[in-house]
């Protein structure tokens, strides 16, 4: 974890830099295209995550029907869900990989930004922030839009948002990481807006390029 702290630190030191030398000094500017370089270096599993939930969504009716008709027979249905997986090119596991490679980046930047010592003092601020280390002052602001943006991007990422469970994770995620970000580093909090801004967005345009999966056989 010391490597990769380290090796965020350098990167968002390195970026600063580069804002420098295109006239607009910002740390924050620096987190921002921190932010995108991560999401474009992600973007071949980020696709196939949302590819294989989209296809999943369009699965839904003959999952439906599986369940019906091998009610009594887990076993079957479980034989029967996995064909139809491996006939459709559908992954239930796709997600977790492009979270288990964010997680660590998240909690790196956390600690990172608490011990991260910048150049220049003076551009380690956005807009009412006077320290990007330190949480909102306002404690709401920045918790709002966290909850927003993360609101945004669970809404367009739902494989199926009339599942309960998922309706349910639709509104009390972003109100969890709306509350947690209340005592976290702005500049996490930051991180976080625009990483689910252009996951969001990312997903909008992967949507219009996948084909729905063919649904319409009966299930045998």
């Amino acid at each position: 974890m010391g490597t990769l702290i380290g090796f965020v630190t350098n990167s968002l030191e390195w970026l600063y830099q580069v804002t420098v030398q295109i006239g607009i000094p910002s740390y924050a500017l620096a987190i921002v295209l921190l932010t995108v370089i991560i999401k474009i270096l992600l973007y071949p599993l980020t696709y196939k995550q949302m590819q294989s939930m989209k296809v999943m969504q369009e699965l839904q009716p003959k999952i439906k029907e599986l369940d019906k008709k091998y009610k009594n027979d887990p076993k079957k249905k479980q034989e029967a869900m996995m064909e139809l997986y491996k006939k459709h090119g559908a992954n239930p596991m796709s997600g977790c990989l492009p979270l288990l490679i964010q997680f660590p980046i998240l909690i790196a930047l956390f600690r990172g930004l608490q011990t991260f010592q910048p150049s220049n003092m003076e551009h380690y601020n956005f807009l009412w922030i006077t320290d990007l280390s330190k949480a909102d002052p306002t404690g709401i602001i920045l918790p709002v839009l966290v909850g927003l943006a993360t609101f945004g991007q669970q809404y367009v990422t739902s494989p199926n948002a009339n599942d309960p469970t998922q309706k349910t994770m639709l509104y009390a995620m972003p109100i969890l990481f709306g509350f947690m970000t209340r005592s976290f580093p702005a500049g996490l909090a930051l991180y976080w807006i625009v990483f689910s801004v252009v996951g969001a967005l990312q997903q909008i345009y992967i949507n219009k390029g996948i084909k729905p999966a063919p649904v319409k056989e009966s299930v045998k």
